[in-house]
């Protein structure tokens, strides 16, 4: 059976007619699918051994801290890490009949094909036909559900699974490169820039990874492959660079085990490296919110609360919301640079922000937010970070002194 349509394209695949009622039905099922998944990145490198799993699964685990629903697909067909990574090695899927049900860690939800090996040590031995098949099937025929992101852990190279993950996951954000110093290293990741470009992806940023080591008894990094490599290329190819990630023991030692390092090591050199890539990765998103007529409010926050001195709080949370809906559609979680005086006001003004909420704010402050257009309000209770925003969106948010005002 046929499924006519006028044009070369047809609006319910977007990729072209389906030849059949089968490709179209699969087509519809994607859309559905990927319609409930608000943002897609894609994590790439030019050649293995780089740590390339490593920060996909450390990206997903620092999304869902921040509060956000994550999905970790895992397409390396013929090395699998992230079961071992989030301590999933035994785990087998299970169906519902229609769909796949993903593994789950907390808020995160994981699908890979070591879910489907008797053994980790068994090999898949596919031609390129059937991996993108099973690829496929990864996206249309899991019970994802709603997530806020979706973070895709592809094989080296550019091959066959890189290429159908891009043709499969319409309208994803981006890719992420990671790479290490090292000349051989940086120019497999220019090859895997030129293959985004080709493929119209966006390239969202270079991840330079073990950028020096940290000596686990006197804490000094050693340029063992050197370092600034990435960075340069990044600006030689005209990508953004996110940011260097040490090579750090505690690194190898919280992968073995199980347990992200993120997550288990959070003021270890390379977690907090790694969480100020992930601020940087987030803001691209906020200018999505501003064209959707969408407003990001930030919120100074210690342990989840608001804090009542705008200057001196541990971390930021930046909602985008819907003021028209009175919703919030996402929530991002940021650490702030160092303090130093009218730092803070221009930082966030350059992540789009369009109103700060806070207990107590100095006079400097507001007027540096004043000039640069965004709206602040003060003597906010300290409360839950979401319920504040929930109060503001419904012109129920009571205020008092400003607690702070130097």
């Amino acid at each position: 059976m046929s499924h006519n349509c006028d044009g070369h394209e047809c609006g319910s695949c977007q990729t072209g007619c389906p030849e059949n009622i089968d490709e179209f039905m699969a087509a519809m099922n994607r859309e559905e699918t990927l319609g409930r998944i608000k943002h897609k990145y894609i994590v790439l490198s030019g050649k293995g051994g780089v740590g390339k799993s490593t920060v996909a699964v450390n990206l997903a685990v620092s999304l869902a801290l921040a509060g956000n629903e994550v999905g970790i697909l895992d397409v390396d067909i013929h090395g699998p890490s992230v079961p071992k990574m989030l301590n999933l090695e035994d785990h087998r899927l299970e169906s519902t009949g229609q769909k796949l049900i993903p593994a789950e860690v907390g808020n995160i939800k994981v699908i890979s094909i070591g879910f489907l090996l008797n053994s980790a040590d068994d090999a898949v031995i596919w031609r390129g036909p059937m991996k993108a098949g099973v690829i496929k099937q990864f996206v249309e025929d899991v019970d994802w559900g709603d997530l806020d992101y979706l973070v895709v852990d592809c094989p080296p190279g550019t091959g066959d699974e890189p290429l159908s993950v891009i043709q499969t996951l319409t309208g994803a954000d981006g890719c992420i490169v990671v790479t290490t110093p090292q000349d051989v290293a940086l120019a497999d990741v220019r090859k895997s820039i030129k293959f985004c470009e080709k493929l119209e992806l966006p390239v969202l940023g270079v991840v330079e990874n073990m950028s020096g080591f940290v000596c686990p008894h006197c804490g000094e990094v050693s340029d063992i492959f050197k370092s600034g490599g990435g960075e340069q290329m990044a600006k030689e190819m005209n990508v953004p660079f996110l940011g260097s990630v040490p090579l750090d023991p505690l690194v190898v030692t919280a992968g073995d085990k199980g347990t992200p390092y993120v997550y288990n090591y959070a003021k270890s050199a390379a977690a907090q490296a790694f969480e100020q890539i992930v601020a940087k990765l987030t803001v691209p998103i906020d200018q999505k919110a501003k064209e959707k007529k969408h407003m990001l409010i930030a919120l100074p926050t210690s342990d989840g609360q608001l804090c009542m001195h705008f200057g001196h709080c541990e971390k930021f949370f930046i909602f985008e919301v819907d003021p028209a809906e009175k919703k919030i559609i996402a929530k991002t979680v940021v650490v702030p640079p160092p303090h130093e005086p009218g730092l803070l006001p221009r930082w966030l003004h350059n992540e789009g922000v369009d109103l700060v909420i806070a207990g107590g704010m100095g006079q400097r402050a507001q007027g540096i937010f004043a000039e640069s257009g965004v709206k602040v309000v003060v003597g906010a209770q300290s409360a839950e970070a979401e319920s504040v925003v929930m109060a503001y969106l419904n012109g129920t948010l009571e205020t008092g002194e400003n607690v702070c005002d130097h």
